[in-house]
């Protein structure tokens, strides 16, 4: 599998990623079995990067990753995330350092590769969100001072909340890494899309990305799954799911994606989830491309796809047609 720099970190990590997420489920909810043959398999593969976080089961999946971890003892990168909540915003460092120490002993590790934030960035303070000034005042302070005393490789953020205050965050160039939303049904941060498209606008935040040299994680490259087509949900994976920064909800998330399938019926691809994570290896900004598992078939699929290579220039043309289709709608 190919691999990739993570920015100016000094990482190279393989294109495709492991998500030990909720919307997947495997290592979560699989059985201790299911989830030691999906990682030593993952590893056979080439895959180096696993991705978790506190809030995925309730702080399950870092518990899981690292039982498996410890089992196999592979030489790979790990990344888990932070929240910071109302309570914690009289004394940032110390929720973040809480959190942090916390997820180390969830995971059996006395350091994590990337440390990054996992709430909404806004101009200011929401539900659920944090302002873009506590992030480049407190929080990214926060995360280097654990860098400093060994406990983090390098300091990352989730790229969702207000496109101005996304871009201004990369902008800055205090931060190593960002997980970018980029998929079929919302391309918004690696091209243009036309006026009028059903979906969050990112403003080309991969452009930014780029010349700020940071290391780019692909999230939602699947769209939860709706890119399958389906409604029908994997036994392990989760039943509900809400869509970040595409549709209302997940049915029209699959109804959108239906849109797409001419993309299959013309012998472009072999399906839409293979398309989409096609277009996330097309871009040179990324670095790698997280998918959530719910079995080792679709393990075996993202790693296939993802071998395939970027699409070629005539498909992303027909994308472009498609994409103005939808925003017609």
């Amino acid at each position: 599998m190919e691999s990739r720099s993570l920015g100016k970190t000094g990482l190279t990590v393989s294109t495709l990623g492991f998500g030990c997420g909720n919307v997947g489920g495997l290592i979560i909810r699989g059985t201790p079995a299911e989830r030691e043959r999906a990682v030593a398999r993952a590893i056979e593969l080439g895959i180096n990067y696993f991705d978790t976080a506190p809030s995925y089961g309730d702080g399950q999946s870092e518990q899981n990753l690292g039982q498996v971890l410890k089992a196999l003892k592979p030489k790979v990168y790990v990344g888990t995330k932070f929240r910071v909540d109302g309570s914690d915003l009289a004394d940032i460092p110390r929720a973040v350092a809480r959190s942090l120490d916390a997820s180390l002993r969830r995971l059996g590790l006395e350091r994590v590769d990337l440390l990054q934030l996992h709430n909404r960035i806004e101009p200011a303070r929401g539900a659920g969100a944090v302002g873009l000034k506590d992030v480049l005042g407190e929080i990214v302070p926060a995360v280097r001072k654990l860098v400093q005393q060994g406990k983090v490789g390098f300091c990352g953020m989730t790229a969702l909340g207000a496109t101005p205050s996304l871009h201004q965050a990369v902008d800055s160039g205090a931060i190593d890494t960002a997980q970018v939303c980029y998929n079929l049904l919302n391309p918004s941060a690696g091209v243009t899309v036309p006026p009028g498209f059903p979906a969050q606008d990112f403003g080309n935040l991969l452009s930014r990305t780029r010349e700020r040299r940071m290391g780019v994680i692909v999230i939602r490259a699947l769209a939860a799954g709706a890119l399958s087509g389906v409604e029908e949900r994997h036994p392990l994976a989760v039943p509900t799911v809400d869509p970040i920064a595409t549709a209302p909800d997940y049915r029209t998330d699959v109804a959108r994606a239906r849109a797409l399938q001419s993309l299959v019926s013309e012998g472009h691809v072999a399906n839409l989830i293979e398309a989409s994570v096609r277009l996330a290896v097309s871009s040179d900004a990324v670095s790698t491309v997280l998918v959530g598992y719910s079995s080792l078939e679709h393990l075996e699929s993202a790693a296939a796809a993802v071998n395939r290579g970027p699409l070629p220039r005539a498909v992303l043309d027909r994308l472009t047609a498609l994409w103005s289709s939808l925003a017609a709608r």
